[in-house]
């Protein structure tokens, strides 16, 4: 079981982190807000703590920025019909503090509007974690990277558009969600704009 790993960050999109230890590069499958935690830190050394999913067809690597993080990640998959991707999706549509606040006042209806979620769903996760989301300290853990600005508004609509198709969604559909969002605030981020189009697509 690896716990974190932690060496120099090589490739950054936001739906993957690219971190070479020890000679290996690791492909690491990571959220919106461990993408935003990390921009500005290519080619330094950064820390994801890590949960692996490994099957006979399949072996999975994401990787966050706080355990506190990890854990809301891994309390999800422990819910009925939530699996990696999708509590992926859900801890992009909404940071930790948000979804802890839609369990806590049994928000339903906000959370059925990540893609594929489902009113159903959204309740039993509601139901499920209630008592142990309201326990969880977000305060977060001390870590070496930055909170820097994504950068170039030119860029944010490509990234946007990859990071959606990467999570699944027809590249039609997330240039023209993505356009639409762009053109009421041309100032948004790129986390930003794929957690606005998660709630629309």
């Amino acid at each position: 079981m690896i716990e974190y790993i932690k060496g120099i960050l090589t490739d950054l999109n936001p739906t993957e982190a690219v971190i070479e230890a020890a000679g290996v590069g690791y492909g690491i499958a990571i959220t919106l807000p461990s993408y935003s935690a990390l921009v500005g830190s290519e080619d330094k050394e950064v820390k994801l703590f890590i949960t692996e999913i490994i099957r006979e067809d399949t072996h999975e690597v994401y990787g966050f920025v706080t355990k506190t993080e990890r854990q809301i990640f891994e309390l999800l998959m422990t819910v009925s019909g939530i699996g990696a991707a999708t509590a992926r999706m859900i801890l992009s549509a909404f940071t930790a503090e948000e979804l802890r606040m839609l369990i806590a006042t049994g928000n339903a209806k906000a959370m059925a509007k990540v893609k594929g979620l489902g009113t159903k769903t959204a309740e039993r996760i509601i139901v499920d974690l209630k008592d142990k989301a309201i326990k969880l300290d977000l305060g977060g853990d001390p870590t070496e990277i930055p909170m820097l600005d994504v950068e170039a508004e030119s860029g944010v609509k490509a990234e946007a558009i990859s990071a959606l198709t990467m999570l699944g969604f027809a590249a039609n559909a997330s240039g023209k969600a993505v356009d639409k969002i762009l053109k009421a605030d041309p100032s948004l981020k790129v986390e930003a704009v794929i957690r606005e189009a998660l709630k629309m697509l």
